[in-house]
């Protein structure tokens, strides 16, 4: 079966997917996205995983989805409702103490534990908010690309440097070496030198382990925790959220912004292969036989499943197909839904509160978590392991039954791939105990009011999510697979090495979390490139207009 003709086709229905098709299709291309499973969303779905019990399947918690990409798609009027947190984090410890954060509350809270700690707070908050808000205003923007070819090809790209220098020149000399710091630096190093307090450090620490199969004190991580504080809330820099519904809420909404738009969603249709003519993109083939001609194709799977199983080997050149193979993926990640007959009673805080709408970490400190990451390293997993639990049935009645609730439980850390052969299939409910005994530690109770749990180990969410070794991110937040190197340098500007082909999806800057902005920026330039005439042959769509 073929069908011919359509400008753009996309494979899979992602959040990053369907943002790609609603700017494409907004300019007046016709587009058809191909969704593998018989729901879009990606890794951002919500799912029943226990009779009457629904939760967020992967992605749990909104924060970094792109304000400007929520307003150009509608997305409120489409039926998303973001409520926010009523207290930011909260950190139970094991002597009985805990710490809460949030807006008007964390200095006093941090001068529980130590009052120079709690004075130098805002100075803190300030200069990492300094460096965020640079990279805030370069989420939207395509990195500068290092090209082949003559000055026509490099002038732009050197423009493009200029911009960029030009943001960094406004900055002054302490906020310019705290963008080399948090870089480069490890976050334990980076909070190490602002704060004496190990709870503290702990409360900040956690985003720098968040996906990241690393310890705290490993070089660059100081940038996976920036990279998780740049979003925002309604309007609220830095804040975290809850998509009534779940995280499925999102993607539903803009799946109904791209069908407004004529974008055409295909569900239950696997991708076989990119088809290719003369070392060109031209369309896909569906595991049913299906042919879709297009004359671009843009992909918004992890770049090395793109690769490894959809592009003929033959066309790609081969030091990007090297550069492929040593891609690093994998993230320390298990995943678990649980259902609950009640609200858990934390040692440190029993009662009922605003705690129980936090995010809940289970970490007392970074050295806690650097023993964590050890050991996991050493034996698949950590008998202490880190868990950040949220209960966002505290904030939206729709994901359980009246007095019930529903708990995701993100734990760190686990190894990507076991060692020795061993399976995550062997292991999955073994881990997954361990989990919920751990939680029990800090909530004595918790396990008797487990009423149903779902489990997803890294070999779980490659499976199911395209998460290749479970890698949250599409690929680690490492200085060499990031901006202009993302996902290999010479093609930071979403143009594959295969003509008419692209990449929309986290494995283009700025990387992983529901934001948008990379489908966001793969269209614009797209666009760019049909508005150049660059596709042989007649196109079936309106004239391309200019990316708002």
């Amino acid at each position: 079966m073929s069908e011919r003709d359509v400008d753009v086709v996309i494979l899979g229905g992602g959040h990053n997917g369907l943002v790609c098709a609603f700017y494409l299709a907004r300019a007046g291309l016709k587009v058809t996205v191909l969704e593998r499973r018989s729901m879009v969303g990606g890794a951002a779905v919500t799912e029943e995983f226990h009779p009457g019990f629904r939760n967020s399947t992967a992605s749990y918690t909104v924060s970094l989805l792109n304000p400007q990409i929520a307003a150009d798609m509608d997305l409120a009027r489409h039926g998303l409702h973001i409520v926010d947190r009523r207290m930011s984090n909260f950190l139970p410890l094991e002597d009985g103490r805990h710490l809460a954060a949030g807006p008007g509350r964390t200095q006093a809270e941090v001068a529980k534990f130590s009052n120079r700690d709690a004075e130098r707070l805002p100075a803190y908050e300030a200069r990492l908010e300094r460096v965020a808000e640079v990279l805030r205003a370069l989420v939207l923007e395509t990195p500068p690309n290092l090209p082949d070819g003559g000055w026509r090809e490099a002038l732009p790209e050197m423009m493009k440097a200029g911009r960029v220098a030009r943001r960094l020149g406004g900055l002054d000399v302490t906020a310019r070496r705290d963008v080399l710091d948090l870089f480069t630096k490890s976050a334990g190093d980076w909070l190490d030198g602002w704060f004496e307090s190990d709870p503290v450090k702990a409360l900040f620490g956690f985003d720098s382990v968040v996906g990241h199969y690393a310890s705290p004190y490993t070089p660059g991580s100081a940038y996976v925790l920036l990279h998780h504080v740049f979003g925002e809330v309604n309007g609220v820099k830095g804040a975290w959220g809850h998509a009534i519904g779940g995280m499925g809420a999102i993607t539903q909404a803009m799946a109904a912004a791209c069908i407004e738009q004529g974008v055409d969603i295909r569900l239950d249709a696997p991708v076989a292969k990119v088809l290719t003519v003369h070392g060109r993109a031209v369309g896909a083939v569906t595991e049913g036989g299906q042919i879709v001609r297009a004359r671009a194709v843009v992909s918004n799977l992890h770049p090395r499943l793109l690769f490894d199983r959809l592009v003929d080997p033959a066309i790609v050149p081969a030091d990007f197909r090297d550069r492929m193979a040593g891609y690093r993926s994998g993230s320390g990640t298990f995943r678990m839904n649980v259902a609950l007959s009640e609200l858990p009673r934390f040692s440190a805080r029993p009662e009922p509160g605003d705690h129980h709408t936090a995010g809940i970490i289970l970490a007392p400190g970074l050295d806690y978590m650097d023993r964590a990451h050890a050991q996991a390293r050493l034996d698949g997993w950590s008998a202490r392991p880190i868990i950040e639990m949220l209960i966002p049935s505290t904030l939206d009645a729709t994901l359980a039954p009246r007095g019930s609730h529903v708990a995701s439980l993100f734990c760190q850390h686990v190894a990507p791939q076991l060692s020795d052969g061993r399976s995550w299939d062997d292991h999955r409910e073994t881990v997954a105990d361990l989990m919920i005994d751990t939680v029990d530690e800090w909530a004595p109770g918790f396990k008797a009011s487990v009423l149903g749990r779902m489990a997803l180990t890294p070999l779980d969410l490659e499976r199911r999510f395209g998460l290749v070794g479970g890698d949250i991110f599409h690929g680690r937040l490492t200085l060499d697979q990031l901006f202009s190197a993302r996902p290999v340098l010479g093609h930071a500007d979403h143009r594959m090495p295969v003509p008419g082909l692209y990449l929309c999806g986290s494995g283009a800057h700025p990387g992983g979390g529901v934001t948008g902005a990379p489908g966001h920026n793969a269209a614009r330039e797209i666009l760019k490139d049909f508005k150049r005439r660059r596709y042989p042959g007649p196109g079936t769509g309106r004239r391309a207009r200019h990316l708002r």
